[in-house]
């Protein structure tokens, strides 16, 4: 007895391949079926586990495996991560002088003069800053995209003959779903990931200072409000264009070299991993070459607080105006934004997305929109592909324990039949 049915081959982008419908549904015809099964006396403990995982119910298949991808990826690129989150972040944090740079170089220079520094001054606990909320963000971020884009990947393939679109509908849906429910998790992880304990030499350090993930949620909330923590959701959102591009480029891959699309492997259990790393690899390059200006400008958007101490002609600027606001006569705080953690009035220097574009480009240059894209690169194919071999690994490993088990209950019901 075979798992789900046949795949029905289909040339896509001039490749003869599976069709690629969600394997949820391509297996939900007997998984379920078998409740109440158990293993016949005498089973071996691998043949039990077999005949239990049919009892698995298919929806939570796919949620389980995307959660764990998460994780392993976080565990294995946090480091990489907040030497691409202090690159990134570091513009706003310039030191001025009567609104002017007093220094026009950097602080970080390159992923491995970062991690030095980052090293050097904070030890191994400054590479896992922020690996809380990051391995918090993970877990529902990668269980609620791939549960829905297996969904509404099913859904337009029904609404829309072009295969294209359907995958990159189901991916804007999953990827929109996913970061409006997790955005507020990623600011507190860049918050903690761009600060630092001790202040640099030239005085360069982020704004605020936190203990730890709840910390920091309580701190902005009193401090900020409730729009802290959805700040950077435009660009974030303008970021689906990359999940837009990669997955229907990673399924397109993966059938071109392997026949089956994403979750899908043949009952015999080859997941053909070469296929499968080289349709991440390829997918990951393209996608995020295309789009990394808009992870500069969320970071820039997610990690301002405030401009500078008030009624101060010498400070940090922190992601506030080129010049110091004036207030009118005006109380500090009022009329001018919530204060800061430190009671110090918030005028955030970037407002929007295409002012902040503004922003950046008029003080940094164009370079600015794609510092860090080698630590990210070095930092995005790790995690993609630690994230896509994590679950095509384990929903390879359940869809063939459950063929297995299958098999096994055949042959007892067949057995028992005889006599």
């Amino acid at each position: 007895m075979t798992l789900g049915r046949t795949n029905s081959s289909r040339t896509v982008g001039g490749s003869t391949s599976h069709q690629g419908v969600s394997p949820d549904h391509r297996q939900s015809t007997t998984p379920g079926l078998h409740i109440g099964a158990t293993p016949p006396p005498g089973s071996s403990l691998l043949r039990s586990l077999q005949i239990y995982s049919t009892r698995i119910p298919q929806a939570y298949i796919t949620p389980f495996c995307g959660a764990s991808a998460g994780v392993a990826s976080g565990i294995v690129t946090c480091p990489l991560d907040v030497i691409k989150t202090k690159l990134q972040a570091q513009g706003g944090f310039q030191v001025r002088r009567n609104g002017k740079l007093v220094e026009s170089g950097t602080l970080y220079r390159g992923m491995v003069g970062t991690g030095k520094m980052i090293w050097r001054d904070e030890g191994i606990r400054g590479l896992y800053r922020g690996l809380g909320p990051m391995l918090l963000g993970y877990l529902p971020t990668w269980a609620m995209y791939l549960t829905v884009y297996d969904r509404s990947r099913e859904y337009f393939s029904k609404s829309t003959d072009n295969w294209w679109l359907a995958r990159g509908y189901a991916s804007i849906t999953a990827g929109a779903c996913s970061t409006i429910a997790t955005n507020p998790i990623w600011v507190i992880k860049t918050r903690l990931m761009s600060q630092s304990f001790r202040p640099a030499s030239n005085g360069y350090r982020a704004p605020w200072y936190y203990k730890n993930t709840l910390d920091a949620a309580r701190k902005m909330y009193a401090s900020e409000g409730i729009r802290a923590f959805y700040s950077g959701l435009t660009p974030a959102l303008l970021g689906l264009s990359h999940v837009a591009i990669q997955f229907p480029l990673y399924e397109y891959f993966k059938m071109a070299f392997t026949g089956y699309g994403i979750g899908e492997h043949p009952d015999a259990g080859n997941p053909h991993w070469a296929g499968i790393s080289a349709a991440t690899f390829l997918s990951k390059i393209c996608a995020s070459t295309a789009t990394y200006p808009h992870e500069v400008l969320r970071t820039r958007l997610q990690t301002q607080q405030r401009s500078s101490p008030a009624f101060s002609t010498e400070g940090i600027a922190f992601r506030g105006g080129l010049e110091q606001p004036q207030d009118h006569g005006r109380p500090p705080g009022t009329g001018a934004g919530a204060s800061s953690s430190d009671g110090m009035p918030n005028r955030p220097r970037y407002r929007g997305v295409i002012r902040t574009c503004q922003t950046i480009l008029a003080e940094e240059g164009w370079r600015a929109f794609y510092a860090g894209i080698g630590t990210n690169l070095f930092r995005a194919l790790p995690s993609a592909m630690t994230t896509m071999l994590t679950y095509e690994y384990l929903r390879n490993i359940i869809h063939w324990m459950q063929h297995e088990g299958e098999v096994a209950l055949a042959a007892s019901e067949d057995k028992s039949s005889v006599y």
